[in-house]
């Protein structure tokens, strides 16, 4: 089997000047004989994912009561149930700097301790967050040094509740919530035929493509073809998307999610294709926002907003049910990446047997604001990362950034704000 590179390339070349250049995903022939590297002998790369949801949990029905491998998966967790081997909650992370007097709400400057953890400035987040301190160090051979996606178009608050990655303080880099925004700037697609979906960018490559099977063996080749067709069902998912859903409502406006689900789905597809094909090693998903003010209709949910909901007549029964549907929502659609992440091979192993992804929320319990004993979950087998496990934990969520960051990603971080030791039990 003739060897490829793994910087191997379809291209072709449209209208007006237009290219489309498609990143193969990892294919047989481009690592060595066991799988384990690249057969230039390059290892190959771990990325990190950084998710979040806004508005905290309700923790009764979100923290496991028992720790260790045996903890029972609670009512937010259920749609992990299937990935339990493979992720591991941790609880009880402060967070410091999110406590102290200062400008802003307790959102705002829960906000930019959890992402950065220094305090919220007034204008945004103290200082560079977790995720672009990592692309720095690990991001400059990639097409892209890192990239965020979002879902919600809400434009409602401050910058600080709308953006999840600061390149530096007060420098947000706001997520791309529209994905055929997405779509085009990783396949490169700026022809107005691809950009009305009226044609796919494959029409393009077709060529190139079919060059490539003739010099694959079957199973390479039906990769490439699983690959071109997920490419195109992603173009047919954005193509169903409703009228004027990429319109973004100014701030204020008391408009509802269009076709949320939906959005989060393909936004998720993309973020799997760009770590496949090696287009970055770093990204941010912000599923919904810090004090976040959508409704969801699709649970069922549409008299009030999500913050709302999260203060519900101060932690009532009611108030509690509704944030475990939501936060179980949550928990499917990080279910769904997971699974998308499992689904790609890579040599040996698969894509999320080499991605580290941490799941976070600004507070704990959503009604008090809390800010200490945090929950959150960091998934994937990327550097050793111990998963399959409930750990309550004494120490700042710095403190976890820096292990992961040094430990997993290779980033050798010198320091990060909060952080005073690592975490023991994270990594093996």
């Amino acid at each position: 089997m003739k060897a490829l590179s793994r910087r191997t390339f379809l291209r072709g070349a449209g209208s007006a000047g237009s290219v489309v250049r498609l990143a193969l995903p990892p294919l047989a022939a481009m690592f060595n004989p066991h799988g384990t590297a690249y057969a230039s002998g390059e290892p190959v790369p771990t990325r990190f994912l950084l998710w979040f949801n806004g508005n905290g949990i309700p923790e009764k029905f979100w923290i496991p009561v028992e720790t260790g491998t045996d903890y029972g998966m609670t009512p937010c967790l259920t749609p992990l149930a299937p990935f339990r081997r493979d992720i591991h909650v941790i609880t009880g992370l402060d967070s410091p700097n999110a406590r102290v007097p200062g400008p802003g709400n307790e959102h705002m400057r829960s906000m930019s301790a959890l992402v950065s953890g220094e305090r919220f400035t007034g204008a945004g987040a103290g200082a560079a967050s977790i995720d672009q301190l990592i692309a720095t160090r690990t991001g400059t051979g990639t097409r892209f040094r890192s990239i965020e996606a979002g879902v919600c178009q809400e434009s409602f608050g401050h910058s600080i509740q709308r953006n999840l990655s600061w390149a530096g303080r007060d420098r947000p880099l706001p997520p791309e919530v529209i994905p055929h925004k997405l779509f085009d700037r990783l396949f490169g697609a700026r022809e107005q035929g691809w950009v009305d979906r009226r044609i796919s960018v494959l029409d393009a490559v077709y060529k190139d493509a079919d060059r490539l099977r003739r010099s694959l063996g079957d199973d390479d080749m039906r990769r490439v073809e699983e690959y071109l067709a997920s490419i195109r069902d992603i173009e047919r998912a954005i193509t169903r998307m409703p009228a004027g859903y990429s319109r973004v409502e100014p701030p204020g406006a008391d408009s509802d999610p269009r076709d949320w689900p939906s959005v989060a789905r393909v936004q998720s597809d993309l973020i799997v294709h760009a770590f496949a094909s090696g287009q970055t090693r770093v990204a941010s998903y912000m599923l919904t926002k810090c004090q976040g003010l959508s409704r969801f209709p699709w649970l069922g949910l549409g008299s009030k907003r999500h913050h709302d909901y999260s203060h519900l007549e101060g932690g009532s029964a009611l108030q509690q049910e509704v944030m475990r549907d939501i936060c179980r929502w949550h928990a499917k659609e990080f279910a769904y990446m997971l699974g998308k992440l499992k689904s790609v091979r890579e040599g040996a192993a698969t894509v999320f047997d080499r991605t580290c992804a941490v799941y976070l929320h600004e507070h704990a319990e959503a009604n008090d604001h809390k800010n200490s004993g945090l929950a959150l979950i960091v998934a994937g087998h990327a550097g050793g990362l111990i998963t399959g496990r409930h750990s309550r934990m004494t120490g700042a969520v710095g403190d976890l950034y820096l292990t992961l960051a040094n430990r997993v990603m290779g980033a050798d971080l010198k320091a990060f704000p909060g952080a005073s030791q690592p975490l023991a039990g994270v990594v093996a």
